[in-house]
């Protein structure tokens, strides 16, 4: 069986070290400017020493690059494109045109790793990219496993799945909770992911949408959390070998013990010895470390694939 890889975000330079000890193959970070709904945003010195840890550990670095650019933005990414030849980052994450551009353009020769977060629904859409740079990409969080295991046969590069984290489903460059604090005249000024914010249903008071502004706009997340830890093999079985898990919303140290379970997972799988029962028993552990106000389920998953649309 082809190598499973193990991505997973970071939100400290302690918790990187941690991760790459737990034994997960990629750490995935980035800063205030090109990135997008991370734990935490990075300095560039701390990128550098990011950077030094992992390839020390023999593991690779992930940065993102995800913002939706204007103009001024893409005039002034230079420095960072810089900073990632300089700490040889392994992947850059990439939703913009003008980067793959810039990328080919000035001799970067980044590998990209292509991520419009809910916009990548097929194959050929990844195929696509495949031919203008991309050597990866992000499907969208979205999509059940009917359409996954179809997109899967026609590949012509790896895709990333999102096997434990918050998935967001709407993101807007507006100030959205500004103009609404603005109606309600509301004497409000903290927007942070910190503070908590939800959204609730109005015919649903238990529903819990995450919602947070910063400086590319607002951020909103789906109902419950995403743990795919039952789905584990299915998902290997169709070639699907690049996880993700994204901590956003599980701090600390129990997101790197959620990290151990799902490389104990991959470590069981890729030796044959996985099965439906210790998958079960490990999502019984996921769950306890989850955070606890926070719901947990497969997502899209097991949807009705007309349904959805």
């Amino acid at each position: 069986m082809e190598k499973i890889i193990i991505t997973a975000t970071a939100e400290s330079i302690e918790q990187v070290k941690e991760l790459l000890a737990a034994g997960v193959d990629r750490i995935y970070v980035g800063e205030e400017d090109y990135g997008l709904r991370l734990p935490k945003n990075f300095t560039f010195d701390e990128l550098r020493e990011i950077a030094k840890l992992v390839h020390a550990a023999g593991k690779e670095v992930t940065v993102a690059a995800n913002a939706l650019m204007h103009q001024e933005m893409m005039d002034n990414i230079k420095p960072f494109m810089d900073l990632m030849r300089e700490i040889q980052v392994d992947y850059l994450v990439v939703g913009d045109a003008g980067v793959f551009y810039i990328n080919k353009r000035d001799g970067y020769n980044f590998k990209l790793i292509y991520d419009t977060s809910v916009f990548v629904t097929s194959s050929r859409q990844i195929n696509f990219w495949k031919n203008h740079g991309a050597v990866e990409a992000v499907l969208a969080r979205e999509i059940p496993s009917v359409e996954l295991f179809d997109i899967a046969k026609n590949l012509d590069m790896p895709a990333e799945i999102l096997v434990y984290g918050a998935s967001v489903i709407h993101h807007s460059k507006r100030t959205l909770l500004q103009n609404y604090y603005n109606f309600t005249e509301a004497e409000e000024t903290d927007k942070s992911r910190q503070r908590g914010l939800f959204l609730a249903e109005p015919g649903d008071p238990d529903s819990h949408y995450s919602i947070f502004e910063d400086k590319h706009g607002t951020h909103i997340f789906i109902n419950n959390d995403i743990s795919m830890m039952t789905k584990l093999m299915e998902l290997a079985d169709h070639g699907y070998r690049n996880w993700k898990l994204d901590g956003i919303y599980c701090p600390g140290s129990n997101f790197v013990a959620i990290a151990k379970l799902f490389v104990q997972a991959r470590d069981l799988i890729e030796k044959g010895q996985f099965s439906y029962d210790q998958a079960f028993l490990l999502e019984e552990e996921v769950r306890k470390l989850h955070p606890a106000e926070r719901g947990l389920d497969t997502g899209f998953y097991d949807y009705d694939k007309d349904k959805v649309k």
